[in-house]
């Protein structure tokens, strides 16, 4: 079981990246340079954050959810140069509760957490 932080956001990340692109395939949306805009919507630390955001607001997430959102936000990380720290944070939070998801084989979780961020 991995248990460092930032190798759960690594996975994470292609995760969600791969979840999101595949989302706007079967949009139909057919132009690289369209998908790329439509997927900044989705992958950019800010919206990621944002989204992580309205799970708590919601009462969304588990309570074991939650710690692995905190550890991975509160582990020593390098800092971002497109975003601010705390959004950063933020959202390898979101990428490392993605990545735990994935390593203990949470499918069907994940596609909770992907349904609810695209709206579907």
């Amino acid at each position: 079981m991995v248990d460092n932080s930032l190798v759960l956001a690594y996975l994470g990340d292609a995760v969600y990246e791969l979840y999101i692109r595949k989302y706007l395939i079967d949009k139909s949306i057919c132009k690289v340079n369209d998908l790329q805009k439509e997927a900044v919507k989705y992958v950019s630390a800010k919206a990621q954050s944002d989204f992580l955001e309205k799970m708590f607001n919601d009462n969304f997430l588990t309570d074991e959810e939650i710690t692995i959102i905190k550890r991975a936000r509160n582990h020593k990380s390098h800092s971002s140069k497109s975003t601010d720290i705390v959004t950063y944070k933020r959202s390898t939070g979101l990428e490392a509760l993605i990545g735990y998801l994935e390593i203990n084989e949470n499918v069907s979780r994940i596609n909770e957490i992907m349904n609810y961020i695209v709206g579907d």
